[in-house]
């Protein structure tokens, strides 16, 4: 649920999906240590927030031994809540049931924003412990309000009267939202039907910890290189990387090469050894499909199973039904229709990139530069980089001096306010953060303090991969809640001591990714705290439109500068870059692309799949899958669509914010000038200040003119166009 019950659903929600989705745990560690005793004093995590910017977390103040006794205490507040609107004597009207709900606040506003920091960012095995034995409840919780029949009937004498209310519109699209947002938890239900909701999703968080553990396992091993020879062919940072993290298993003088993607991609892009890839790619491509203690086959067939029976209990003939039910594209048709009107050119484009890729294989065979192969799997990345550099002359290595972290993080932020006004001073070290490397920053426009960005951008033990945003407050009208305290969180490389940062073309694309998930909350000011959240199909919008001003001359010429000697990035260099934007985009469409369709192939049926491995490979096969590419997300591992149900039946929706996206970019070049203001106060009054106040489509258009166009993003992959 998302609005029946305020903020206490919402968070209960969106936290249950981050906690199944935390996935770093110390090396070498199999199994969680015990809880720790839940007789501790959880004030310093429940207490309001001090300090400065209307209170910050007190980060220097908990620990994770507070956190079962933190729960239990919000709960009591939340149900105490609840209780107090529910069973108000007088009759129902939109201020007491709707706008009470939306006003409350309690500790879980307090102990949410923390506990999803130490499930993401501080993980440690009693972390983990902790989160094994909370899901399940927490999810009890929120399944046993949102399934109260006595607050439902409040909501629903409300809606049957709503056209009689004088409501104006965001109180109207709140009020058919939280109803509906009822409906679909079950609340029309008999108490048997609820009984097996409950049952159903007290099931579902425990199978959703269950993947999580067991593909975070196969992730905590590593391949061990002996041999110095092996690493022939890697950046002298990636060997040091490899080196550090060998050293931390007790390998000191060897190189492990951790089973993440954030190892294996660099080791496929760059090693000479062949086999060293092959078994470095096999070992990626099989995480959760081992057939043993951490196979994951059999936990995907009980999750598929049980969300099939939750939807045809809740009136839905499938999970894809039931989980598009409030999202832009509506329907799997729609959603799949968009997938598969790019399929075809994308495939296509592998077919030309393979060819161009084999071409140079047999040439450096015929020289006697390597042996006569068949491009495969784990030659993809090597091979792509070889031709990268034939057909555009442009090497990683030639790029990267001039990608200094600090000055690309500047970069954003002088972007930011030349699109929006916003301007960010640092703060490090004035209010408390969670490690060492976090920095902080005050976040003002027109002279008035609008938030604070905290910025975590390393990786580190008991950090998951990956790269992410959340928001520790955001600010609604209703509560006159003003400061947004907004972070970013990334994996980056640290430099070595007194050495700079430097990072990829791929990393800086990813931190002005994030940071437009920043600027949504920091510009996002709705009245209603139920009306803040988008469309999943909506979410990562902002934050692909963001990355588009990565690459323009403006902010290269000012902050893409060489670490040692200062100087811009060479013009002929940037030209090169340009040039190779459309390269390897059949790749990295089909990568993706693949894995939406299966997700969706997956869902949207009616007879559970009980043999992931055997659908997986049947779907493949239906859509044609090249064999040299295999899904960026097999099903044995695919978090996102198994550690809860955040992404179930809903991976298409990168590519449908892409679509947006694309168009929305095209607009602000028809301008004349990326930079246009009228064009960025549109897209930021229109799209990014409304939360949900308004149909997405709807808003959409409101700034466009029309739907997006995917020719837009055809255009951007480089396919073909009509």
């Amino acid at each position: 649920m998302k609005s029946a019950t305020g903020a206490i659903l919402f968070a209960t929600a969106s936290m249950l999906a981050l906690s199944t989705q935390a996935n770093a745990m110390t090396r070498n560690q199999t199994a969680p240590a015990p809880a720790a005793p839940a007789a501790v004093d959880p004030t310093p995590m429940t207490a309001e927030w001090t300090g400065p910017f209307d209170g910050v977390p007190q980060w220097d103040k908990v620990n994770p031994a507070m956190f079962p006794a933190a729960f239990e205490r919000a709960m009591a507040e939340a149900r105490a809540q609840f209780a107090q609107v529910r069973d108000n004597p007088a009759a129902p009207t939109f201020a007491n049931t709707i706008e009470a709900q939306e006003k409350a606040t309690n500790a879980f506003d307090r102990v949410y924003p923390v506990w999803g920091v130490y499930l993401s960012n501080l993980a440690t095995p009693e972390v983990q412990a902790i989160a094994a034995e909370w899901n399940p409840k927490l999810s009890a919780f929120a399944t046993e309000l949102s399934l109260d029949p006595k607050m439902f009937q409040r909501v629903k004498t409300l809606y049957d009267q709503r056209q009689t209310l004088g409501l104006n519109a965001q109180q109207m699209r709140l009020l058919e939202r939280t109803y509906r947002d009822y409906v679909t938890s079950g609340a029309l239900l008999n108490e048997s039907q609820k009984a097996e909701v409950k049952r159903i999703n007290g099931e579902l968080a425990k199978a959703y910890t269950d993947f999580s553990r067991k593909v975070l396992a196969d992730e905590e091993t590593a391949i061990i290189i002996e041999n110095e020879a092996g690493l022939a062919g890697l950046p002298d940072s990636f060997k040091a990387s490899l080196a550090e993290e060998a050293k931390a298993r007790g390998q000191a003088g060897k190189w492990a090469v951790k089973n993440t993607r954030s190892s294996m991609q660099p080791f496929l892009m760059y090693a000479h050894n062949r086999p060293l890839r092959e078994k470095v790619y096999k070992a990626y491509i099989n995480r959760g499909d081992n057939g043993d203690a951490n196979d994951t086959n059999a936990t995907i067939a009980t999750i598929l199973k049980l969300r099939q029976d939750r939807a045809q209990v809740l009136g839905f003939k499938n999970h894809a039904e039931y989980r598009m039910d409030d999202t832009m594209a509506e329907t799997p048709r729609a959603a799949t229709a968009l997938m598969m009107s790019v399929w075809p050119a994308a495939r296509a484009r592998v077919v030309e990139e393979v060819a161009d890729m084999q071409k140079l294989a047999d040439q450096e065979a015929a020289a006697g530069k390597g042996p006569k192969i068949d491009i495969a799997g784990w030659d993809y990345r090597y091979y792509a980089e070889k031709v990268r550099k034939a057909k555009y002359d442009l090497d990683e290595g030639e790029v990267k001096p001039y990608l200094e972290l600090n000055n690309m993080v500047d970069g954003m932020f002088y972007a930011a306010g030349r699109l929006y006004d916003l301007q960010f001073k640092e703060n490090t070290g004035t209010v408390p953060v969670f490690h060492p490397d976090v920095r902080t920053f005050e976040v003002t426009r027109g002279g008035q303090t609008v938030g604070v960005f905290y910025l975590d951008n390393f990786a580190r033990a008991g950090k998951r991969s990956g790269a992410w945003a959340t928001a520790y407050r955001t600010r609604t009208g209703l509560r006159g809640e003003q400061i947004v305290l907004a972070s970013n969180n990334n994996n980056f490389t640290k430099g070595a001591a007194g050495a700079p940062t430097l990072v990829s073309l791929d990393d800086a694309t990813t931190l002005f990714h994030e940071f437009g998930h920043a600027l949504h909350s920091l510009l996002g000011k709705p009245y209603y705290p139920g009306l803040a959240g988008t469309p999943r199909d909506f979410v990562e919008y902002p934050s692909q439109v963001n990355e588009n001003w990565l690459l323009t001359p403006d902010v290269l010429n000012r902050f893409a500068k060489h670490y040692e000697t200062g100087q811009p990035i060479p013009a002929a260099l940037v030209e090169k870059i340009k040039k190779a934007q459309t390269f390897n985009q059949g790749f990295d469409t089909v990568e993706y692309l693949s894995s939406a369709i299966v997700d969706m192939k997956l869902h949207d049926r009616e007879e559970p799949v009980t043999d992931p491995d055997a659908f997986e490979r049947a779907a493949l096969a239906e859509i044609g899958m090249p064999e040299e590419i295999v899904m960026r997300h097999r099903l044995p591992q695919f978090n996102h669509l198994f550690s809860s149900d955040a992404y179930s039946a809903g991976y298409y929706s990168y590519l449908w914010s892409e679509t947006m996206d694309a168009d929305t970019w095209a607009a602000f070049e028809e301008s004349g000038d990326v930079w246009n203001k009228d064009v960025a106060d549109r897209f930021r009054t229109v799209l990014l200040e409304t939360g949900n106040e308004t149909d997405r489509k709807d808003a959409y258009r409101a700034f466009r003119g029309r739907d997006p166009d995917v020719q837009a993003l055809f255009k951007r992959r480089g396919f073909p166009t009509q």
